[in-house]
Formats: structure tokens, C-alpha cells, sequence
């Protein structure tokens, strides 16, 4: 049992990274677009500079979207909404679990899906980096939490391998107790045996003494 929990907390590691990584590139991605946000604020740009800008911040939000839409684990979608609820069996017994989720990290979900259009004026480009930032903050949030929930995995492991480890410390300990009483036994069933053996064995010796005395 505590084998198959460890192997269970380090699957959910696994699926952890997994999700990790393309929040990473999120993250990344998030960050040009503020910084082609601020660069859209600056009213020294000409209409065609905007219009570049624009363009870029709409692949960067689709780009979004598709890390959300297929990052996946084992075949489920980690980063579109539907990963909620879940559940790792981390013990041997049945309420040593842990429950988890991961909240929606597409585009729509992090409301800037209207960015690339905002840039088009020094207002609205500024209006957009506070969106940015809000977004990027979600990611950071959503990050810290998946960041924890892998610490306390690592500890689980940790415990459950240590823990396997003495039982089977004590289990042969056991066994060498019952070895030992078992040797114990046998010695002095021997020792009995033997002593029966000589007692039978001295009165048949004084049984033939009598006899032949009666001779």
C-alpha cells in the first residue's frame, strides 16, 4: 500500500510539471504583451507602429489560448477549466488523500482577450497593461499554488518510503525473534527427547539387573 501511494504522489509530481511548464511559457508570453503594451502607450507611435503591435498581441493571445487548450496529462486538459476536484491517494489508507485543482489559464479566462484592440490609443494601452498585469498575477497565483501542493508531494514521498522502510525493518526483526523461540524449541524438545531416551534406556538396564539377580 504505501509503495503504490508514493508511486501515486509521484505521478501527481509528474502531472504538476507538466502544468508547470506551460504555465511557464504563459507566463513568458504574458510579459511580452505588457511590454508591447507600454511600448503602444507611448504616443510617439504612428499608426503603422500600433498596427505591428496589434498584430503580435493577437498571435500572443491565441497562443495562449492553445497552451490551454491542449496542455494535458494522461489525456486530461490541465489549463482549461475542466481539472477540478481531483484527488491523489497518498496514503495507505482511505482519507489520506489530497484534492486539488487547476483554475482556467486560457485567454478568455484571464480577460485579454480585448487587449490587441485596446493598443490602438495611449488609454486604451494603458487601460491594457493593467490587464496584462492581472493576468500575469493569476498565473503567478496559480503557479505558487501548483508549487506547494509539489513541495508537500516531495514531503508525502519522503514519509511514505521511510515509513515502508522501517515496517520492513520491524517485519524482520519479527522474523528473527521467531527464528530464535523457534531454535529455543527445537533445543529443548531435543534435550527432552534425549532424556527420555536415557531414562528408557537406564530401566532397561536395571530391569535385566533383576532378572538376572532372579537367575
Amino acid at each position: 500500500g504505501l509503495e503504490q501511494a508514493s508511486t501515486n504522489a509521484q505521478d501527481g509530481i509528474s502531472l504538476i510539471q507538466t502544468a508547470e511548464g506551460a504555465l511557464n511559457e504563459t507566463q513568458s508570453i504574458l510579459q511580452r504583451m505588457r511590454e508591447l503594451a507600454v511600448q503602444a502607450a507611448n504616443d510617439t507611435n504612428v499608426t503603422a507602429d500600433r498596427t505591428a503591435i496589434k498584430k503580435e498581441l493577437e498571435a500572443l493571445t491565441e497562443e495562449i489560448t492553445r497552451i490551454g487548450d491542449q496542455t494535458e496529462f494522461n489525456e486530461m486538459r490541465l489549463l482549461d477549466g475542466t481539472f477540478s476536484n481531483k484527488k491523489l491517494q497518498v496514503g495507505a489508507n482511505k482519507s489520506q488523500i489530497i484534492s486539488f485543482g487547476i483554475s482556467d489559464m486560457r485567454a478568455s479566462a484571464l480577460s485579454i482577450t480585448g487587449v490587441a484592440s485596446a493598443v490602438s490609443t495611449h488609454s486604451g494601452a494603458t487601460g491594457a497593461i493593467s490587464t496584462i498585469q492581472a493576468a500575469l498575477d493569476r498565473v503567478s497565483e496559480q503557479r505558487s499554488a501548483l508549487g506547494a501542493l509539489q513541495n508537500r508531494l516531495e514531503h508525502t514521498i519522503a514519509n511514505a518510503d521511510n515509513t515502508a522502510e522501517n515496517l520492513q525493518a520491524a517485519e524482520s526483526r519479527i522474523r528473527d525473534v521467531d527464528m530464535a523461540k523457534e531454535m529455543v524449541k527445537f533445543a529443548k524438545d531435543t534435550i527432552l527427547q534425549q532424556a527420555a531416551q536415557a531414562m528408557l534406556a537406564q530401566a532397561n538396564q536395571q530391569t535385566q539387573g533383576v532378572l538376572a539377580l532372579l537367575q
